[in-house]
């Protein structure tokens, strides 16, 4: 069995964390009793019915290793809370606020897909244009592949222009930071490829960090402004993003604010990773700014008049082009204007943010650590059920009963390619243990009498395979598309 699968479904080991918080209510208003609610309430993505699955938010920091988060949630087109929780870093009494600043990774994209359309509005930019007609001080070189077919604006905001570069790692604070064109063109101290064209424009998604970082060059050379000015004054400033900023490396005098990155708990040397990949992943901002960013744009689709965008450009921004992806975020429903999001990942932060405009509801969550995924999605879940969104809730599963005897069988160790596995019962339940991650086990929950699942996770199954004469001979693990083998030693 790979490690690699063990490793990214069952984290386990525990990590000791603070989680002092505070609290951003609009002005004269008490905190509301949801708060604690869902502090108290955050689910697993399978429940099983009949059975309370709620979890404590200090509880699962601690479990999935992430020092700090920070929340904003939207409710009824308004920013109804926003709260922070834990520390900037790990063994640090410095408290998380509603005021910390996070790295937003890729929600960067939508921020500076709306400054693009802005420009698009002002006339500066065209959409379906050839974007090498406005690009002045570096242009796409060109091949056999966009000779016909050209890279547009509409393109590259729908990660559809055939560029490559998924995403970039960043630059830390003792590496040498290139300048763009360095970047564009994949020299040194650069540490990703030239973007270039490398499949038909228009043709397919995939996802391009890269069609980002032409972009930026693109609204620079559209405006001859520095694009951390330009986003300021297009969209930041406009609507009230006031914690926000595109400058990389960040300030000095806002560094104090700042959460440092964390990897399985652990600060990375530097503190933080710089990027001067702006577009694509450089925005530092909160959760409240965010959730201003979304709120704007659901209230620009819903035609009332928007801070940045006319009515029809954010149904624009907001109607599906390639797959699910419209002009910088994902879309929900390709049959109107239902939900979007953007999910983002930096070294050492992770976050989300969704939203519905039919409900006027989302949320942002904001983390310093790199398991974030797997709390913000658990807190997403407690959210939903408190504020009853039709989206992002657990699976539910009826509980099934399996003898005593038949559980005791599956007991034992086992080996997954060197990996040691452990299936423990106590208690009249299984759990699974993989031995390199620590001294955690995770909870086997029966979909059948030879068939488990875990709460953590939707696509994570174990099978136990039996000879003919009922003896277990080995579990067959899926986590996604993954398939593995842990073969029984004892």
């Amino acid at each position: 069995m790979k490690q690699t699968i063990l490793l990214s479904v069952l984290t386990l080991s525990l990590l000791s964390a603070a989680c002092a918080s505070t609290t951003t209510m609009p002005q004269g208003t008490a905190e509301s009793p949801a708060i604690s609610r869902i502090e108290n309430g955050l689910l697993p993505a399978i429940i099983t019915k009949g059975q309370d699955a709620s979890m404590k938010l200090a509880d699962r920091m601690a479990f999935h290793k992430v020092p700090g988060v920070s929340i904003a949630v939207i409710h009824d087109g308004r920013l109804e809370w926003a709260k922070g929780y834990g520390v900037l870093e790990s063994g640090s009494p410095r408290a998380v606020t509603a005021e910390t600043l996070f790295q937003a990774a890729s929600i960067s994209k939508p921020v500076a897909a709306m400054a693009a359309l802005a420009l698009v509005e002002q006339g500066k930019l065209s959409l379906d244009e050839d974007a090498n007609l406005r690009l002045t001080s570096w242009r796409l070189p060109d091949n056999t592949l966009n000779k016909t077919e050209k890279v547009t604006l509409r393109r590259l905001l729908s990660h559809s222009a055939g560029l490559t570069v998924h995403g970039f790692p960043g630059y830390s604070a003792s590496a040498s930071v290139p300048t763009l064109q360095q970047i564009l063109d994949g020299q040194k101290p650069a540490n990703t490829p030239a973007i270039r064209v490398d499949i038909l424009p228009g043709k397919q998604f995939r996802y391009s960090g890269g069609g980002y970082t032409v972009l930026q060059q693109l609204m620079i050379d559209v405006t001859g402004r520095p694009f951390p000015d330009l986003l300021q004054d297009l969209v930041l400033r406009k609507i009230g993003m006031s914690h926000s900023t595109f400058t990389q490396p960040l300030p000095k005098d806002q560094e104090t604010n700042a959460a440092y990155a964390h990897e399985e708990g652990k600060a990375i040397k530097g503190r933080w990773h710089a990027y001067p990949e702006m577009a694509a992943a450089g925005l530092w901002t909160t959760p409240t700014d965010l959730a201003l960013f979304a709120i704007d744009l659901m209230e620009s689709a819903q035609g009332k008049p928007g801070k940045v965008l006319s009515p029809e450009m954010a149904r624009q921004m907001l109607t599906r082009q390639i797959g699910a992806y419209g002009l910088g975020v994902n879309v929900g429903d390709s049959k109107g204007v239902a939900s979007f999001s953007h999910g983002g990942g930096n070294e050492g932060f992770t976050c989300i943010l969704v939203a519905n405009v039919n409900t006027r509801q989302g949320a942002v969550v904001m983390t310093n650590g790199d398991n974030g995924p797997a709390l913000f999605n658990e807190i997403l879940r407690g959210i939903s059920r408190e504020y009853n969104w039709p989206d992002n809730r657990p699976q539910e599963r009826s509980a099934v009963v399996i003898k005593s005897s038949i559980l005791a069988a599956y007991a034992g160790r086992y080996d997954a390619d060197g990996t040691p596995v452990t299936i423990d019962l106590q208690s009249g339940q299984l759990s699974i243990q993989a031995a390199p991650l620590g001294p955690s086990a995770i909870r086997l929950h029966p979909l059948a009498e030879d068939r488990f699942f875990v709460q953590e996770s939707s696509d994570f199954h174990v099978r136990f395979a039996k000879d003919d004469k009922g003896n277990v001979l080995e579990i067959q693990i899926e986590a996604g598309p993954d398939r593995a083998i842990a073969r029984r030693v004892k």
